[in-house]
């Protein structure tokens, strides 16, 4: 597979009066959609998507809360983000491999356990419930500076005084924004119970190296694992959670290896 140098433009739909945002890059092959989590959006994953080096048409989604994607609405649970991510396949109109991390990973891990044109999935740090409830009613009663703060002190477990530090620096307003939809996800992961067909998702799996076993984030990727006991295991060295901003060409490199797979299948 050859690298594209494509640039990224905007798709709008619209689902159910609610409109949702993507970023797509054109190209020669199946398809593929990036499904970001929790505290990212579409232009977090842009550098990892490049690092993929996979020719085909890529569409990295703005989730709802993100960017010029509509706020999450009333009813909102992780079978709305399903739901969503299913129009986008839709309004593609053709099989798709999906690659999600974290929540985004979980909700490709459901799509495509609903969805046979979901082809394949690649789940980088996939999470399941347990997850952070110790925090989620602090973080819904919380302003988004005290949101992001918790995010990565008390669930991520940075040093207090790295998240202090991080006030100062120039992606603050950025991760605040990205706090808005936090505290209902957490509800919404909470909430969910995965389908039985997970067993049967043709899936592979990436962990990060320093995720992986340490709460909170290895006993919930181990829960996934142990829901989809054929998916291969990736580790990737040296790395935590945050993979995509801390070493996206690795990321990226590796999903792409795993999806060249895939597609080859």
């Amino acid at each position: 597979m050859t690298t594209s140098n494509h640039h990224f433009e905007s798709v709008l739909i619209e689902r159910d009066g609610t409109q949702l945002h993507a970023v797509r890059r054109e190209g020669s092959g199946p398809p593929v959609i990036v499904v970001p989590g929790a505290m990212a959006d579409s232009h977090d994953f842009i550098a990892a998507v490049r690092a993929m080096n996979y020719a085909g048409p890529v569409l990295i989604l703005d989730r709802r809360g993100r960017r010029q994607s509509s706020a999450q609405g009333a009813g909102y649970n992780l079978h709305t983000e399903v739901s969503d991510l299913r129009a986008w396949i839709d309004h593609i109109e053709q099989p798709v491999h999906l690659v999600g991390w974290s929540l985004g990973g979980t909700i490709t891990l459901e799509t495509a356990a609903q969805d046979t044109r979901a082809e394949s999935v690649v789940a980088y740090d996939p999470v399941l419930p347990p997850f952070a409830e110790n925090v989620v009613s602090t973080v819904a009663e919380a302003d988004l500076d005290e949101r992001v703060v918790i995010i990565n002190r008390d669930i991520s477990g940075l040093e207090p005084e790295l998240v202090e530090a991080m006030k100062e620096q120039s992606d603050w307003s950025h991760l605040r924004e990205l706090a808005r939809p936090l505290a209902a996800e957490l509800v919404a992961l909470n909430d969910f119970t995965p389908n039985t067909e997970w067993e049967n998702v043709a899936a592979a799996l990436i962990v990060g190296e320093r995720s992986h076993a340490v709460e909170p984030y290895g006993p919930a990727f181990d829960r996934v694992s142990e829901r989809i006991p054929r998916a291969p295991i990736t580790v990737l060295p040296g790395q935590g959670h945050l993979a995509h901003i801390e070493d996206p060409t690795l990321l990226g490199t590796t999903i792409g290896d795993l999806l060249t797979e895939a597609v080859s299948i």
